[in-house]
């Protein structure tokens, strides 16, 4: 089953969690985000989906909007080479199009192919928004639901300062 916004929407009342979410025109770019005014509701996040030099190994990072992403730095950390992943890839891994990378779409890596990884200074946040699998929406939610979320199934999740 693949998660859709609507079964996002779906799995977050059967666990019981509270969520705001806004409907909105398809953004690509945190710009785009910033033009509706999302960016003042809480932590937006920026995700990136990246793989290792030989192809082996994905990536799902998630970091604060505001937050520059150094992709060797990021590398070094993770003990490996990136790069971002194509198009194919996100689709074959994540099941979701290029504009709609969230931490949510972990549900989708029904093999656990993919490493999450949400930056270290997200933690406690009460306010993370991140689309639901879609670009047309964003909801905000706690760290700690998201966090929740993504571990329910049994995914592990790297925490790191990135």
């Amino acid at each position: 089953m693949a998660y859709t916004k609507e079964k996002v929407y779906e799995l977050l009342a059967e666990k019981g969690i509270r969520y705001d979410v806004k409907e909105h025109e398809p953004v690509l770019t945190m710009e785009d985000m910033e033009k509706l005014g999302l960016l003042e509701k809480g932590t937006v996040c920026k995700n990136l989906f990246l793989r290792d030099a030989k192809g082996k190994k994905h990536f799902l990072v998630t970091v604060p909007d505001a937050k520059q992403v150094d992709l060797k730095s990021l590398g070094e950390k993770l003990g490996t080479r990136l790069s971002f992943a194509s198009a194919e890839r996100l689709q074959k891994y994540l099941g979701i199009e290029t504009g709609c990378v969230s931490p949510l779409a972990s549900l989708n890596d029904t093999d656990k192919a993919v490493t999450i990884v949400l930056d270290r200074d997200l933690s406690g946040d009460p306010a993370i928004g991140v689309h639901p699998n879609d670009n047309t929406a964003t909801i905000w939610l706690s760290f700690d639901d998201l966090k929740s979320i993504i571990e329910s199934d049994g995914r592990k999740i790297r925490l790191i300062t990135v």
